[in-house]
C-alpha cells in the first residue's frame, strides 16, 4: 500500500486506513471494506435529500442555540453542497448496507464534517456526530430522507411526466373520436367505438393514477424526524424536530408536516409501500397502454395493422425492411421492473421488527428507480410514439364493414338466437352482416343501414 495515497482515521473502534483523498471518514470506510455488494450506492436524489435535511437540522441547531453559531454556519454551508450534488462521488456506500441506514448517515455526517472543518480554525473543530448529528440518529433521519427524496421525485419528476403523456393521449384522442374501429373483447372482433373512445380510456387511466398519487403524498409528506433512537425522541430537543420539518417545508415547497407516531414512522414504512403500490399501478396502466399500441401495431399485413407507429430504427438484423414496436417494447421492459421492484418493496416493508424497519437503504432506492423509470417511460411512449402515430383508415374500414358482431345491434329486436344465426351465416360465407340480415329479416335496406350503422353503434346516444 502506497501510504501517500492514504491517511489514517479512527472511530469507536479503532483506526484503519482512507484514501487520502476521500472526504468520508472511518465509519464510511468500514461500510465499504464490510458490504462490496452491488457497487451501486443510493441515488443522487438521495444524497441531495439527505443534504437537505442535515442543511436544515444545523440552521435549527444553531438558532436554538444548540451549536455555536460558526460551527452551524459551516455545516449547513458544507450541507448545502452536498444537496447540489456536488460531492457525489464521496457518497459510495453500497445499497445493500445496514438496513437502518446508519452507513449513508455517517457517510453524509463525515463528509460535511470534513467541508466545513475546512472552513473553520482548529478550535471550533466539527465532529461528525456530536455536531452534524446532533439531535438525531441514523433511525430516524434515514427514514425522514426517504420521504423527502420521494416526494420530490414523484412531485417534480413523475407528476410532470404522467401529465404529459395524459396531455399528448387526450389531444390524439380529441383528434380522432370520429374514427370508429372494431373493438375487441378476448381479443376477438366486438362491438365498434371510436379511436377517441379508446385513447380517451388510457387517459382516465392516467388520470386516476395522479389522484392516487396525490392521495398517497399527504401521508408520505409525513416526517419521523425526532424519533431519535426508538420513537421516543432521546437525546433531541423537543424544539428540534418541528423546526427542521419546517425548515424543510420551506426549502422544498412541500408540505411535510411532523409525524403524529414516531414510533410508526419509524418501525412501519406502510407510506413507502403505499407509493410502492402506486408506482406497480401505474406500471399497469403503462404496460396496457403499450400493449395495446403493440396489438394495434401488428403486421402490418397478418396482424391488425390498425395503426402506424413511428418508424425509429431497423426492426431486425437478417429481415430488411422490419421495422418493431421498440418504444412501446421499452416500455413493457421498465413496467416488468417496476412490478418487480413493488414485490421487493413489500417484502422490505414488513421487515420492520419491534421499533425499526432494517430494510431502509433498499425501500429508497427502490422507490426512486421506479419515480425515475416511470417518468421517463411516460415521456417517451407521449413523445415517439402516440403523438406520431397514424391510423390505417383503410385496414380499419375493411374490418369494420366485415364485422359479424354488429347484428348486436338487431338483438331487441330479432331476438339473440335469430342474430347469432345471421352473424354465423355473415361469418361463414364472408359477407357484410347487412346482407345476410336483408335474407334472413324483413326490415329492409334504409332500416338495417340505419341499425347497423357503426358510427352510431359507437354512439348509441345518437339513435
Amino acid at each position: 500500500m502506497d501510504k501517500d495515497n492514504w491517511r489514517t482515521e479512527h472511530d469507536s473502534m479503532g483506526q484503519l486506513q482512507v484514501p487520502a483523498e476521500a472526504l468520508w471518514g472511518a465509519q464510511t470506510q468500514r461500510a465499504l471494506n464490510n458490504f462490496p455488494i452491488s457497487g451501486r450506492p443510493l441515488p443522487a436524489r438521495f444524497v441531495a435529500a439527505l443534504g437537505l435535511v442535515k442543511a436544515a437540522a444545523a440552521r435549527v441547531n444553531g438558532r436554538l442555540g444548540l451549536l455555536a453559531a460558526e460551527r452551524a454556519a459551516a455545516i449547513e454551508a458544507a450541507a448545502t453542497e452536498v444537496a447540489a450534488n456536488r460531492h457525489d462521488p464521496h457518497f459510495p456506500v453500497d445499497i445493500y448496507q445496514t438496513g437502518s441506514g446508519t452507513s449513508s448517515n455517517m457517510n453524509a455526517n463525515e463528509v460535511i464534517a470534513t467541508l466545513a472543518n475546512r472552513q473553520l480554525p482548529i478550535e471550533w473543530a466539527v465532529h461528525p456526530n456530536d455536531h452534524v448529528n446532533l439531535g438525531q440518529s441514523s433511525n430516524d433521519v434515514i427514514p425522514t430522507t426517504l420521504r423527502v427524496a420521494a416526494v420530490g421525485a414523484v412531485s417534480g419528476r413523475l407528476l410532470p411526466a404522467l401529465e404529459h403523456l395524459s396531455t399528448v393521449i387526450g389531444g390524439r384522442a380529441q383528434e380522432l373520436q370520429q374514427v370508429v374501429k372494431t373493438g375487441r373483447t378476448h381479443l376477438m372482433d366486438a362491438m365498434p367505438l371510436t379511436f377517441g373512445q379508446e385513447f380517451g380510456a388510457w387517459q382516465a387511466q392516467l388520470d386516476s393514477a395522479r389522484s392516487r398519487f396525490d392521495d398517497c403524498l399527504v401521508r408520505l409528506r409525513r416526517l419521523p424526524l425526532g424519533g431519535t433512537a426508538v420513537g421516543t425522541g432521546v437525546n433531541a430537543d423537543p424544539r428540534f424536530a418541528p423546526a427542521v420539518v419546517a425548515e424543510l417545508a420551506e426549502i422544498t415547497g412541500q408540505r411535510f408536516v411532523t409525524a403524529p407516531n414516531l414510533f410508526e414512522g419509524l418501525a412501519c414504512q406502510d407510506d413507502a409501500v403505499e407509493l410502492s403500490g402506486q408506482l406497480n399501478v401505474l406500471a399497469v396502466a403503462l404496460m396496457k397502454i403499450a400493449n395495446d399500441l403493440r396489438w394495434m401495431n401488428s403486421g402490418p399485413l397478418a396482424g391488425l395493422g390498425e395503426i402506424e407507429l413511428p418508424a425509429l430504427q431497423p426492426g431486425s438484423s437478417i429481415m430488411p425492411g422490419k421495422v418493431n414496436p421498440v418504444v412501446p417494447e421499452a416500455v413493457v421492459m421498465v413496467c416488468a421492473q417496476v412490478m418487480g421492484l413493488h414485490v421487493a418493496n413489500t417484502v422490505a416493508g414488513q421487515t420492520g421488527n419491534f421499533q425499526l424497519n432494517v430494510t431502509l437503504p433498499l425501500l429508497a432506492a427502490n422507490l426512486l428507480e421506479a419515480v425515475q423509470l416511470l417518468a421517463n417511460a411516460c415521456r417517451l411512449l407521449a413523445d415517439q410514439a402516440i403523438a406520431g402515430l397514424r391510423v390505417r383508415q383503410d385496414v380499419v374500414a375493411a374490418a369494420l364493414a366485415r364485422n359479424p358482431i354488429l347484428v348486436t345491434a338487431l338483438n331487441p329486436i330479432i331476438g339473440y338466437e335469430k342474430a347469432a344465426a345471421i352473424a354465423k351465416q355473415a361469418y361463414e360465407q364472408g359477407r357484410p352482416v347487412l346482407e345476410v340480415a336483408l335474407e334472413q329479416t324483413d326490415l329492409g335496406r334504409e332500416r338495417l343501414q340505419q341499425l347497423l350503422d357503426p358510427v352510431l353503434l359507437a354512439h348509441p346516444d345518437r339513435h
